[in-house]
C-alpha cells in the first residue's frame, strides 16, 4: 500500500464513521495508557465508536499527522472533525463537554480503564493489512 492509499483510507475511515478513534491496540487490548484512558471514556459514555490500531505501520501514523496536523496518538474525531488527543478528550470528558459533543449522557462514575497486560509500541513481525475495528454495534 503506497502512502497516499494510507492517506486515502483514513480520511475515508474518518468521513465513514462518526466516531473514529486511531489509538495504540485496540479498545479490547490498548498498547498504551494514553489509548486506554481514551477508549475508557468512549467506552464509560456508551458511545458506539470504531477504532484503528496505528501500530501495525509506522506510515499510518506518519499519514494520519499529516491529515490532522496533530503529531501524538491516541487521535479522536467526531463527525470528521479532529477534537483531540488523550489529554483533550480526558478534560472533555470530566467536564461533560464530550457527552455533550456525542449527545449522550454523562455516567456518575469514572470510566474504568481495561485491564491488559504489557505496553509499548513493539512493532509485529509482519503488517497486518490496514483494518479497522469497527465497534458501531
Amino acid at each position: 500500500m503506497t502512502n497516499d492509499e494510507i492517506r486515502a483510507f483514513l480520511e475515508e475511515a474518518i468521513k465513514d464513521n462518526p466516531v473514529m478513534l486511531f489509538m495504540k491496540g485496540t479498545p479490547d487490548q490498548p498498547a498504551c495508557g494514553f489509548s486506554m484512558r481514551t477508549s475508557a471514556a468512549l467506552n464509560s459514555l456508551g458511545v458506539k465508536y470504531a477504532a484503528l490500531d496505528i501500530l501495525p505501520d509506522p506510515r499510518i501514523r506518519q499519514e494520519l499527522s499529516a491529515v490532522s496536523d496533530w503529531p501524538t496518538i491516541p487521535q479522536l474525531f467526531v463527525d470528521g472533525k479532529f477534537v483531540g488527543g488523550c489529554d483533550i478528550v480526558t478534560e472533555m470528558y470530566e467536564s461533560g463537554e464530550l457527552a455533550n459533543l456525542l449527545g449522550v449522557e454523562q455516567p456518575d462514575e469514572e470510566p474504568e480503564a481495561p485491564v491488559h497486560g504489557g505496553a509499548g509500541d513493539e512493532q509485529p513481525a509482519s503488517s497486518p493489512p490496514l483494518g479497522i475495528e469497527n465497534r458501531l454495534g
